[in-house]
């Protein structure tokens, strides 16, 4: 089979790594843009803006490939895969209306409530007035959201009013959400969905502050691990059944079947499991971890989900041992950005058994570390011996990535 993975980061990364792993030759793989770090593995076309329709299309066709893989949100609420499938390309990746679950979180919103689906209370605003009378009833921390893709720099969480009032003015242009500040353990757990029916992947948990201990800005994900082992048992049938499978009716009814990833980001409250958001394509860096475990064909899974036969392929299934992420930043990521700096250590890192570099972007998050071992102790001592080896000027990383479930493993 051959695939072409849209995208340039650490996620596509992974996800090429997983699929090379899991049986697909490395020469059945095309990347565009890629990076200059995975280029020594596959086939790398360039592409100027992953959102250009004919651009991507013309590669997929050129390369006559069976398949093609979106990473990023933007060309999928773009609609790249609708243009693929008018030119009858296989594409794992939802249509321009069913993105809209991530584009708009007001969509998300109404779509969650024609369902049920357990969500924070939050209220739509357009005007300043409007979002302090929303801060005013909802009380603090006040949690503010851009309505549409942000590039995760859209949310923030804060008990500062004039931070908030500061954030949302950013992006009143494209309306923005105040919801009510939601208390528990996250989880983040990935569906593959072929527009009828969902096949669950393993949870994971992420970390979206910025330094230890849950302090700073948001960013896009420092670190995560996976499995969960402190979940309840049956909680990932409960979230297909409840959360999941029942959005993904809603979105056929509205006429906007969802084939592709469906993330749904949780959090775990007194008052039971709450959708935080949704997006329409793998989280980074959850899949790191996620995929690093896999053990079925990627590609075959993917393929299954893009073909409408989710139900009758395989199932997936992954290992017993656990993984551990973390994300390398450039220095004063998520405020500012760096200026372009070389990396070394990079293959000193890789030589190490059971860790692998998934690289992403020159400044920004600029790779994660990523070590698969029988505990996570071990994983996590794999892990950041790796990052030990490798420099960066003025970077930052974590250094409590999946130290809780650790800790309680030795107790």
């Amino acid at each position: 089979m051959r695939v072409l993975v849209i995208g340039s980061g650490a996620r596509e990364h992974a996800i090429i790594k997983a699929l090379i792993r899991t049986g697909t030759d490395a020469s059945d793989i095309v990347w565009a843009p890629g990076n200059k770090h995975i280029a020594k593995q596959v086939e790398v076309r360039a592409l100027d803006d992953t959102t250009d329709r004919l651009a991507v299309t013309k590669i997929a066709l050129e390369e006559a490939v069976d398949l093609a893989v979106i990473g990023p949100e933007a060309p999928l609420v773009a609609g790249v895969a609708d243009a693929l499938r008018t030119q009858g390309v296989p594409v794992f990746g939802p249509n321009k209306k069913a993105a809209a679950l991530e584009g708009s979180k007001q969509f998300a919103k109404e779509i969650m409530a024609a369902q049920d689906i357990p969500t924070g209370m939050s209220r739509r605003c357009d005007t300043i007035a409007e979002v302090e009378d929303a801060m005013d009833q909802f009380g603090s921390p006040y949690v503010i959201k851009a309505d549409g893709l942000a590039a995760g720099k859209g949310v923030v969480v804060t008990k500062d009013k004039q931070e908030a009032l500061d954030h949302a003015a950013k992006f009143l242009d494209e309306g923005v959400l105040v919801e009510e500040f939601l208390e528990g353990e996250e989880v983040s757990l990935f569906f593959l969905s072929d527009g009828k029916t969902v096949m669950p992947l393993s949870p994971a948990q992420d970390y979206k502050r910025a330094f230890d201990d849950d302090k700073g800005p948001n960013t896009g994900g420092m670190g995560a691990y996976s499995p969960l082992p402190w979940l309840p048992e049956g909680f990932v049938e409960e979230i297909t059944k409840r959360i999941a499978q029942p959005t993904i009716d809603e979105l056929k009814k509205q006429d906007a079947e969802f084939i592709g990833l469906l993330y749904c980001g949780l959090i775990i409250t007194e008052r039971g499991v709450r959708v935080i958001e949704y997006n329409a394509r793998f989280g980074d860096p959850e899949t790191q971890v996620v995929l690093a475990r896999l053990t079925t064909n990627l590609a075959e899974l993917l393929m299954s989900a893009a073909s409408g036969k989710l139900d009758v392929g395989p199932v997936a299934e992954f290992s017993d041992k656990v993984a551990v992420t973390v994300v390398l930043a450039s220095e004063g990521y998520p405020v500012t950005t760096a200026p372009v700096r070389g990396v070394t250590g990079i293959e000193s890192a890789e030589s190490m058994d059971d860790l692998e570099i998934c690289k992403a972007g020159e400044t920004g998050r600029v790779l994660s570390v990523v070590a698969l071992a029988d505990s996570f102790p071990e994983a996590r001592a794999l892990a950041y011996e790796g990052m030990s080896r490798i420099k960066l000027e003025g970077s930052h990383f974590r250094t409590d990535i999946a130290l809780k479930v650790a800790t309680k493993a030795t107790d």
